[in-house]
């Protein structure tokens, strides 16, 4: 819901009365680096606590943590709310960023045979589509103090609703296939170690050999992962640059983006269910 009325936020916050704000761009694009990094080191942590703590417990994390940044702009929009809403967007979105998404797939996974997977992940994507298409399509008919406010209204009753309906999923031993299995993670730990104390170290705090060991266990893995990287490149790119050029070049608000935004979502939403 936020995603289109942001622009306009950060232009009025920044260069208030103006279409063109150089500003806006790089503080965007400096925000989404620190994001991907810290993602990047967070992401391999959050899915191991997973496996230990269960999905549930890990998602009820990074779903509580997004209703802050949402409640600072839907009480004030000034520069200052603006600049708490930044710096909290970043630290909360290193964790958040992403985790949701992931663990939803770990949790069907876990809870779904393996010949039906595929399509219940594509349904998942479709359902996430579709939320995406319902909520720039609001978006489009309200305000844009409202459209934070029922955002914030939103994440809470996702946090409430989680909590109380979503049965917890395997966790740990129960796991049937585990990410990483003792004998691919042996060059990782010590080879003097016991074998479940190297796991449990693992499982609890991955560093970055942990993650190169999980990169050269399966070549599978690897190409995805290169293919991922390339591919969120791209459009992270263009996600940071294109909203701003619009507003520049064509002096789109909220309501172009919205109207923009639904119809690539209303596509992906066909595709992908």
């Amino acid at each position: 819901m936020v995603i289109p009325a942001i622009t306009d936020v950060t232009m009025a916050a920044l260069c208030p009365g103006r279409d063109e704000c150089s500003l806006a761009i790089y503080i965007s694009g400096f925000q989404q680096a620190i994001i991907g990094l810290g993602s990047f080191v967070m992401m391999p942590l959050v899915g191991n606590l997973s496996d230990k703590y269960g999905r549930k417990a890990l998602l009820t994390v990074p779903i509580t943590l997004t209703i802050f940044p949402l409640a600072i702009l839907a009480y004030s929009r000034t520069r200052s709310f603006f600049y708490a809403y930044y710096i909290l967007k970043i630290l909360t979105a290193m964790f958040c960023e992403g985790s949701v998404h992931c663990l939803s797939l770990a949790y069907v996974a876990d809870n779904v045979p393996e010949g039906r997977r595929a399509s219940a992940f594509g349904i998942l994507s479709g359902i996430g589509s579709c939320a995406f298409v319902c909520g720039t399509l609001s978006t489009r008919f309200l305000s844009t103090a409202s459209t934070f406010q029922v955002s914030t209204a939103m994440a809470m009753l996702s946090a409430v609703y989680m909590r109380v309906f979503l049965p917890d999923s395997i966790i740990n031993d129960n796991l049937s296939t585990p990410i990483i299995s003792e004998g691919k993670s042996d060059g990782v730990a010590n080879q003097n170690e016991e074998p479940g104390k190297k796991m449990q170290v693992f499982k609890t705090m991955p560093s970055m050999e942990d993650m190169l060991a999980l990169l050269k266990s399966s070549l599978t893995f690897s190409q995805a992962a290169i293919v991922s990287f390339f591919s969120n490149l791209a459009d992270v790119g263009l996600h940071a640059s294109l909203l701003y050029y619009l507003k520049a070049r064509f002096h789109f608000n909220k309501d172009q983006f919205a109207d923009l935004m639904v119809i690539t979502g209303v596509a992906g939403t066909i595709s992908q269910a």
